[in-house]
């Protein structure tokens, strides 16, 4: 176990090591040019990873995803993962920001408007391609984003690359399994979304439903109704159970004392945190670490 758990920029991905990098496209497999540590999170960056051969697991925030043939896998800033993988892995990977992605786009809520980004369920499930067409035409975009990346001076390179992204998002969007939505519900879609990208950014500081409702200008009630509606939960289930994986994830993954996590996740004593976890999960912080 490690003292913290590692955060990647996605400049540390980038081959030569270049500051402010907004996208990264390249072959996936057991020959990458760095390794990383797992498990670890991303700061304020996306992934897409698709995987055309081999096996394994990826464990997204306690939720374990088997590896197989086509499958494609979306992250999410924030989001803790490990992969373990067979050594015939292969396919691809793009990490982009939303700066990338959303530059000269006018719709701005266009990356929330994906249904695997920001999941509004507790899971993010992978998108498995059965249809053998549909796995070639993926394929082909990310091969010619690798392509387009390779040539050092072609001109309106990331004009190119936003748009095979681009091709590549709205191809798995129309394959991945979603409920269509429009009008009203589309909005409360967005705004839940929000909501959790609100969350993400700022679960260390163990803030009220009134807190999340004033930075997104509605009404806490109008907010914990529209949740409730769209994925189940409540506002404050949404905040807690946010706040409960990151704690588990610094139980399991790092040697902080459980005072250091309950600091870290803004409670006011030792005492209070270990009352809350233990109320929805069950356990001690120390029994689950021992588990």
């Amino acid at each position: 176990m490690s003292k913290k758990i590692p955060i990647y920029s996605i400049n540390e991905f980038s081959h030569n090591k270049l500051a402010n990098v907004k996208y990264q496209v390249e072959v996936f497999d057991a020959n990458r040019h760095f390794k990383v540590e797992y498990p670890h999170r991303h700061h304020g960056f996306y992934e897409v990873l698709f995987l055309t051969k081999g096996s394994g697991k990826h464990v997204i925030d306690f939720q374990t995803y088997v590896i197989r043939p086509y499958s494609v896998f979306f992250l999410s800033p924030g989001q803790v993962h490990t992969l373990e993988l067979s050594d015939d892995i292969k396919g691809y990977i793009f990490l982009f920001t939303s700066e990338f992605y959303l530059f000269n786009k006018h719709n701005k809520n266009r990356l929330l408007e994906l249904p695997y980004f920001y999941h509004l369920q507790a899971e993010t499930p992978p998108l498995y391609i059965e249809d053998p067409a549909d796995c070639q035409t993926l394929v082909s975009l990310f091969k010619s984003a690798c392509r387009v990346l390779d040539i050092e001076d072609q001109e309106d390179k990331e004009e190119s690359l936003a748009a095979l992204l681009d091709l590549i998002l709205l191809h798995c969007k129309r394959l991945y399994p979603s409920v269509s939505v429009t009008g009203s519900a589309k909005k409360g879609r967005l705004l839940v979304k929000r909501f959790k990208q609100l969350i993400e950014e700022n679960y260390q500081y163990n803030y009220s439903v009134r807190d999340y409702a004033n930075m997104l200008a509605v009404t806490p009630g109008h907010l914990t109704e529209t949740v409730k509606e769209l994925t189940g939960r409540t506002s404050n289930q949404l905040i807690h159970e946010r706040t409960i994986i990151e704690a588990k994830k610094l139980l399991q993954y790092t040697e902080l004392t459980v005072t250091q996590i309950s600091h870290e996740l803004n409670f006011k004593d030792q005492s209070y945190f270990g009352r809350f976890f233990k109320k929805h999960t069950g356990v001690t912080p120390d029994e689950f670490r021992k588990q």
